[in-house]
Parts: C-alpha cells; structure tokens; sequence
C-alpha cells in the first residue's frame, strides 16, 4: 500500500502495510511472516538474507528497503516510502 493511505489502526494483511503489494506479501509469506505484527523487533537484514536462501534467489537489495521500512513502521515509526530508506541500508549493510 501507498505509505499515504496507510491507517495504523486498520492493520490486519500484510498488504494494509506501507510499501507492500501482492509480490512482498508473497515474499513475507515464505519467510513465515503472515501478519503486521509477525514483523515486530525483527531485524530486516535477516529477514531479507531468510528470503534469499528460503527463495534460492539473491533478490535486488531495494526488498531490504523494503524490510527496513516495514520493521520500522511496525516498531512505531511513521509510514515512509521504501527508497527513503536506500541511503540507510547503504550506511548500515554497504553493499550486498
């Protein structure tokens, strides 16, 4: 979903989260993430290096965005835009 459109308060799919479609869902699926609140005080790194070994595929490093975007909204942080999180991830994991 849009980060504008996202309602805190009506968080039940993993698709009512900012950032995620039917194609992330699908992915949070596979790593064992079924609901918003699977992702709390989870690291994204892990769950982006589960994703990648559950998958047998090194996915494009914009899903830890992604991830980074998730855990830190679910952790109270305000719904973003995935790519505000891209010059972080660089900081943080460099490259992968």
């Amino acid at each position: 979903m849009h980060p504008d459109r996202v309602d805190r308060g009506q968080l039940k799919l993993l698709t009512d989260l900012p950032n995620v479609g039917p194609a992330i869902a699908r992915d949070l699926e596979l790593i064992g993430v079924h609901r918003p609140h699977h992702l709390r005080s989870r690291c994204p790194l892990e769950l982006y290096q589960a994703l990648c070994v559950t998958s047998g595929t090194r996915h494009d490093p914009c899903v830890l965005d992604v991830f980074m975007s998730l855990t830190d909204f679910v952790d109270g942080g305000p719904p973003r835009p995935w790519w505000d999180y891209t010059a972080q991830r660089k900081l943080r994991y460099g490259t992968l």
